[in-house]
């Protein structure tokens, strides 16, 4: 089975695509995805990259303009019979390392940490699920020695509004999003930034059309 999808994003004046062609190949999964920079200016390698992954144990992905490799790694172990996903991913151009963590303590509490090795960059987050209704994120930033939170509310089915806050940066953010297994998902985000004299909201649009062939 083929799988295809095209994720179009309005940014202010500014517009992009991305688009993706997957199919399975045994226990593993072939991607190729593109960007507008792909097709735009007559068919390039610009925003072309290929990746193989077998799901739920590692990705590898190829950034052919930038002959940039990435691989992630995924694998679950039990603490006291509690599931911790560990998730390792490196860049080699760049040589950058990150290593996230999530323990699931029990269907409504979920402790993450996500850590750039060799730097301070390091974040926390506890998550807090109501039911299926309603989510609470506050989230520590070592590097910024400041919090984010943010709290979430399933709303009509499918909806969900979203409002975030960064203490370090005071930019207050709300987002709606609607998804569909069959047919892709739409999001329109607003933000503000409190610390600005002139408040201006910036706004986003976003949507993703999903295609089983």
């Amino acid at each position: 089975m083929m799988k295809a999808s095209v994720k179009g994003k309005y940014d202010g004046d500014k517009s992009t695509g991305v688009g993706s062609l997957a199919f399975n190949a045994g226990d593993l999964k072939l991607r190729a995805t593109m960007t507008d920079a792909t097709l735009v200016a007559g068919p390039t390698l610009n925003g072309l990259s290929l990746a193989v992954e077998k799901p739920g144990f590692f990705i590898v992905e190829y950034n052919v303009p930038k002959k940039d490799v990435r691989f992630q790694f995924m694998n679950t172990v039990r603490i006291a019979e509690k599931p911790l996903n560990l998730t390792y991913i490196h860049s080699r151009a760049d040589n950058r390392t990150i290593v996230d963590g999530s323990l699931l303590i029990d269907p409504s509490n979920k402790l993450s940490v996500n850590h750039m090795v060799g730097t301070n960059n390091c974040k926390l987050k506890y998550t807090y699920a109501h039911g299926k209704i309603a989510t609470f994120e506050p989230c520590y930033d070592f590097a910024k020695n400041a919090w984010d939170f943010a709290v979430s509310r399933r709303v009509y089915g499918d909806d969900v509004v979203k409002a975030t806050y960064q203490t370090s940066s005071k930019l207050l953010g709300m987002e709606w999003s609607r998804t569909s297994k069959s047919t892709g998902s739409f999001k329109v985000c607003a933000s503000v930034n409190l610390a600005e004299e002139v408040k201006t909201p910036k706004l986003t649009a976003e949507t993703t059309w999903n295609l089983e062939m």
